[in-house]
């Protein structure tokens, strides 16, 4: 059975900024609220997500990636002092 939910004392700007994007995407505020809750539902919690990554092999060092980082990074702004 569908639950409802009531969200009260929303701003003013966040309210229209929802207008806008639901008149953007050619739906009503509820209906895109619900499309977002349903999005955010779905998607796995942070802990979650650590958990399945944590349980995946690999055979890629932490050095390895702290490296690879740096490479992507280049030189510290200060690295010269």
């Amino acid at each position: 059975m569908p639950k409802t939910v009531q969200i009260r004392d929303i701003d003013d700007d966040v309210y229209l900024a929802l207008t806008r994007r639901a008149a953007e995407a050619g739906l009503t505020v509820p209906d895109l609220l619900r499309r977002e809750a349903a999005r955010l539902a779905a998607r796995p919690t942070v802990e979650e997500w650590l958990a399945r990554t944590r349980r995946r092999p690999s055979d890629v060092s932490t050095a390895e990636v702290i490296d690879a980082l740096d490479e992507l990074r280049g030189p510290w702004p200060d690295a010269d002092r």
